[in-house]
Parts: structure tokens; C-alpha cells; sequence
């Protein structure tokens, strides 16, 4: 992470590749010992150690939602790390920049509020310990040394997207901003953090408003409408919404918007999928003489990973990809799950760099006859990608008008790259059996279930004012169910947290059928994983996990409140479901421990007969 200022760029600290899309991407505030910086748009940053990753299917599911002058994925910039901390990897990374521009002095005597660039506050470097980059205060406090200047603990946002600092003389005059000679101070006067005991006090006239009055429906009354700022970008929209305050580092300051995918087969060989990954640039070579596109291979930007192949073997494979009948297929570009299902439940067994797979033929014991099959994927390349981000509400499901309306922006032009993590791992895939499902989901019992969580799934959308949509279904919720019990069980086996195992869920009945459920764990910082959880889908332990995970869900330890709850009360998105049984944390769970329903997976206390494995 680098922070330019007027002077120069100082490194002030580090992330993980990962975390710039699921915790601090473009337009969130990060954290630092000394500092909170917000992470820049797209166009601010340097592309030349930004390494490009081929993945198409991600790349025009990208496009589909932010338009076809989307031209790559790329990785975050970086360069290893030397010991010179002059030297070029000192001045490679993801550019921030100050936010909150708000500072307070440290010292309890002090506590002088003011911002950055109003000259109370002088910025330190430090090239060589970047967590020890600060502001501090001119003020001495009686001390040897000048305090450290801490950001301003609360900010503003709206539901559309933006963020800004928030209106302290606006504020604590009562909406009068006078023009100068009002330094502002900020106290707490309590030892117990409650935004009653912090006090906003003006020098120049003895103003003063507690931060009580800037939150809930005070905050309404004393607040200015929203600017439309986006810091990220250093831009100004037009907006009608009532911004409300945050505490600086609140969870609901920033959502990230994902796309997912993994890397499928497209040959049945190393260099035949290389050849059909690259396709983007080896496709112009196909009408070519030989002897042409031989020469002109080796100039292409993907020639390193093909070159151990030979030329001969790479023209081969060139040929056997243009007289493929797949290249006759054509898929939706929004869907990214279809292929997935086709390949995983398919039934054949892959022994590439990026995908493994290997088929149990023998069913684990005591599954009877809802079970079909069981595919372990020992290897699993899964690709992620940033287009957009939401405050205030986390994202919906799907790509509504609604939810592209509350999609912030990740660059001030329409971008023509997206940030992307590139993970591996490994997997278990577990298909269930199409008529046994239907005949489940046509049972009378289900139909009364259904007519509990349905209503409230639609009482839920009109109290946010969203757009009327579909119920995901009986299916999705079972196979969703399914998936967090048995994450659950596998996590106490496998050596592997439950947060770090994710799902991928295959539930539809639309179109092409499907039901089943992918179980995976995948590390950026790894060629694969250690094994653990692919060693747990073999028919010898498999059986018994499943067992396991059914009979811990049929008792929750909040019973009998947890199997009594109604979802259309409070309209809830989930039934039979809670923190002390099923809930899962949100790197693990593809819905955000929504549709959910113990009830539809087995007898609870409370209901008997919807249960698929009653």
C-alpha cells in the first residue's frame, strides 16, 4: 500500500492480494497502527507489475454486468520484496489515500480536531517501519515528544454508495459553518465509549453537541442530505439520500461485489488446456500458415507457459481446438454455474495442472437412494473477481436494477480491468438424486413449509423497497442446509477452520436441472492444500460425516426457540436457523447465511414431515 502526497509516495503498510477483494478493495477504509486510508479507484493505479489473468468465463461475466470495454483481470501490483527499501518493490503497490481527513491529538489535555492539511498536523515518513508512518500534533502537552494525531472517529454514508468526512462545524454550530477562528476540539468524557459521553466543542463560541444527536433519527434532523462524495475517486454525484453516521471501521462501510469461477477442463491433456486458456491470443494463429503461426507464437505474451510443450505439440493442440465441437457451444455469459455443474456432474475424471477430479464408485454407507454420486477434486483453480461494491446494505442476490442502482463504482470511467484473486485447492462434490428430490419437493408437507418461508421472503424485499423477484425454491434451501451442517462436521476433521472451507451451491429447476453442492477450501498464497478435506469424501469416512451432521442439526442448542421461529414475524430470510447451529461466517457462505431452514433438511422439535431426511 502505498499514500502519495505532494512530496513523494510513502509505503505505509501491507495486505494480502485476498483482502483487497474481500475486506479492503477499492473505495474501503483501512485500518493502519497510525493512519486510516481509503483504497483509490481503478485509474489511479500503476499496471506495470499488475500481472493479467486468463480466465474467460469469469472475464465476460465481468462484462455482462460492466460492459464490454472490459479487457482483463489482473492480480494487484507487486514485486518482491528486497532489502533496499529504495529500490523499485518500495514504491510498487495499491495506492490509498488519507480518509477520514480529520484528525484529533492524542493527548487527553489537547484534543484538538482539525483536518490534515489545516496546518496543526505535520506528517511523519518512515521508509523503513511503513507502521510507523503518523500524523502528530504541534501541541507538546507538557511531553518531550509531539502526540500522535489519530483519525476522527466517525464519518458519513449513504445507501447509494458514497462516503464522506464527517460535518464537524456544520455539526456542532447547529448548521452554520462560519469562515475561520473556530478551532474545534473533541473529548470523551466517560469511560464507556457511548456517543452520549463524546462531546464536539467549538473555541471561538463555546458551541457544543454531543455525537448522541448525530445518530438515529437526531441524526435526521442535524445532518446535512448527502454530498454524493466518493473519496476513492475524488469525485461529487448527485444524490437525494439522507446520509447516516458511521463509526470509522463499522462493518457496513463497504460490501464487496463478487464474481466467482473455477477453471474447467478444456482438453483432455496439459497443453490442450493451456491452449484453450490462452485462446484469446493463440485464436489469431489458427489461419495462418504453419510455418507463420509457429514464428508468430513465440512473440505472444502467454509463449513462456507453452513453451516446454515444443512448437510442434502447440500447433497440434491449436488444430485439435479449432475442430472441436465444443467450440460450437455457446453459454450464457451470466452464468457461471452451469458449466461447473455440467463438468462436475458429468462423471469423468481429470488429471490436470488446474483440475483433478476422481469419482467415488462405491457410495458411502447408509446414504440409500438420495445420493447419485460423489466427485473429489484433489485439485481446483478459483478465480474471484471485484466489479463493484455497496455501503450501508450488503449487495443482493443477483443483478437487479435495484442492486446495479447501488452498485458504487470502482473507477470515475467505465474500467477496462478488475481486480482478481487467483486461489487453489481442493474439493468435495456431492450430487443428489433428481427424482428423489422431486418427488421430495411435490410431498404436501413441503408445500406447507414453503408457504412460511415464501411470504416472508417477499415481506422481506418490500420493507428495503427492492424489486419484486423469485423465491429461490424448496431445493436451494435444502441444498444450502445440507451444505452448512456439513461444513460444520467437516471442519472438526479435516484440520481446516469453518471459515476457511466455502460452498458452491447447485439448486434449479429451470432449464437444465441441477442439485448438488461443492464443499471446497482454496489459499492465494498456495499451489493447493494439504488433502485433508478430499481424504474426508472417500466412501469409508464420508458416510458418517453425513450422519453426523444430520443428527446435530435435528437438536440446536437454542432450542425451542430456534425451531419455533417464524420468518414471517420480522420477515427473515431463514426459518429453523441460528447462530448456535447453522450460520456460518461470510467468507464460507455464498448467501450470507440466508435460506436457511432446519425444518426442510430434518424432523425438529417443533416439525415433522418437510424434512428430506426425516
Amino acid at each position: 500500500m502505498t499514500a502519495p502526497d505532494r512530496r513523494r509516495t510513502s509505503r505505509v503498510g501491507a495486505l494480502r492480494p485476498n483482502q483487497l477483494l474481500h475486506t479492503y478493495g477499492v473505495g474501503a477504509v483501512a485500518d493502519l497502527p497510525n493512519l486510516s486510508v481509503v483504497t483509490m479507484g481503478l485509474d489511479r493505479w500503476d499496471l506495470k507489475h499488475a500481472d493479467e489473468i486468463t480466465e474467460d468465463r469469469l472475464l465476460a461475466a465481468v462484462r455482462a454486468r460492466l460492459g464490454h470495454q472490459v479487457q482483463a483481470l489482473r492480480q494487484p501490483p507487486h514485486l518482491p520484496e528486497t532489502s533496499d527499501v529504495f529500490a523499485e518493490w518500495a514504491k510498487t503497490g495499491v495506492p490509498v489515500g488519507l480518509f477520514p481527513t480529520w484528525l484529533r491529538c492524542s493527548d487527553t489535555r489537547c484534543n484538538q480536531l482539525g483536518r490534515a492539511d489545516a496546518g496543526y498536523f505535520e506528517l511523519i515518513h518512515d521508509m523503513f517501519n511503513p507502521d510507523k508512518v503518523r500524523y502528530v500534533h504541534n501541541c507538546r502537552g507538557g511531553r518531550t515528544t509531539r502526540p500522535v494525531a489519530v483519525p476522527a472517529r466517525f464519518v458519513l454514508a449513504c445507501d447509494k454508495g458514497h462516503l464522506d468526512d464527517f460535518p464537524w462545524q456544520y455539526f456542532v454550530h447547529k448548521g452554520f459553518v462560519p469562515e475561520s477562528g473556530h478551532s474545534l476540539t473533541l473529548a470523551e468524557r466517560g469511560t464507556t465509549g457511548e456517543a452520549a459521553n463524546i462531546v464536539v466543542s467549538c473555541g471561538g463560541c463555546d458551541a457544543r453537541q454531543s455525537m448522541a444527536q448525530a445518530l438515529g433519527a437526531a441524526g435526521v434532523e442535524t445532518l446535512p442530505r448527502c454530498r454524493g462524495r466518493h473519496p476513492h475517486l475524488g469525485t461529487f454525484d448527485e444524490c437525494d439520500q439522507r446520509p447516516r453516521t458511521l463509526v470509522l471501521g463499522a462493518t457496513n462501510s463497504w460490501f464487496a461485489m463478487q464474481l466467482r469461477a473455477f477453471s474447467l477442463p478444456h482438453g483432455d491433456d496439459a497443453v490442450d488446456q493451456l491452449v484453450a486458456e490462452f485462446w484469446g491470443q493463440l485464436g489469431l494463429l489458427e489461419k495462418l500458415p504453419e510455418g507463420m503461426a509457429k514464428n508468430l507464437m513465440r512473440t505472444q505474451k502467454c509463449w513462456p507457459e507453452l513453451e516446454p510443450h515444443g512448437e510442434d505439440e502447440v500447433w497440434n493442440a491449436i488444430r485439435r481446438h479449432v475442430d472441436s465441437p465444443t467450440q460450437t457451444q455457446q453459454d450464457d455469459d451470466e452464468d457461471l454455474r452451469t458449466p461447473e455443474w455440467r463438468t462436475f456432474s458429468g462423471g469423468d475424471s481429470y488429471e490436470l495442472p488446474d483440475f483433478t477430479t476422481r469419482r467415488e464408485k462405491v457410495k458411502p454407507e447408509g446414504t440409500g437412494d438420495w445420493l447419485e454420486k460423489v466427485v473429489l477434486v484433489t485439485r481446483l483453480r478459483e478465480v474471484a473477481a471485484l466489479y463493484g461494491f455497496t455501503r450501508i446494505d450488503a449487495p443482493e442476490w443477483g443483478d437487479s436494477d435495484t442492486a446495479t442502482a447501488r452498485r458504487a463504482p470502482l473507477a470515475a470511467e467505465p474500467p477496462t480491468w478488475v481486480p482478481c484473486a487467483e486461489m487453489r485447492g481442493e474439493g468435495i462434490f456431492i450430487q443428489f438424486s433428481e427424482s428423489r428430490l422431486a418427488r421430495w419437493e411435490n410431498d404436501r408437507a413441503v408445500g406447507d413449509r414453503v408457504r412460511v418461508l415464501e411470504p416472508a421472503h417477499h415481506e422481506w424485499r418490500e420493507r428495503r423497497r427492492l424489486e419484486r423477484d423469485s423465491w429461490p425454491g424448496a431445493r436451494y434451501v435444502l441444498l444450502h442446509t445440507f451444505s452448512h451442517a456439513l461444513i460444520r462436521e467437516l471442519a472438526l476433521e479435516s484440520g481446516y477452520s469453518a471459515s476457511g472451507i466455502g460452498e458452491r451451491i447447485y439448486a434449479t429447476t429451470d432449464g437444465e436441472p441441477m442439485a448438488g453442492v461443492l464443499l471446497y477450501t482454496a489459499a492465494p498464497d498456495s499451489e493447493g492444500t494439504l488433502g485433508g478435506l478430499v481424504s474426508l469424501g472417500e466412501q469409508q469416512n464420508l458416510g458418517a460425516l453425513i450422519e453426523r451432521a444430520l443428527d446435530a442439526a435435528r437438536l440446536c442448542s437454542s432450542d425451542p426457540l430456534c425451531a419455533e421461529h417464524d420468518p414471517r414475524e420480522h420477515a427473515r430470510l431463514y426459518g429453523a436457523a441460528c447462530h448456535a447451529c447453522l450460520f456460518a461466517s461470510e467468507t464460507s457462505c455464498e448467501r450470507g447465511n440466508q435460506y436457511l431452514d432446519r425444518a426442510l433438511l430434518v424432523d425438529t422439535l417443533t416439525s415433522t414431515g418437510p424434512g428430506f431426511f426425516g
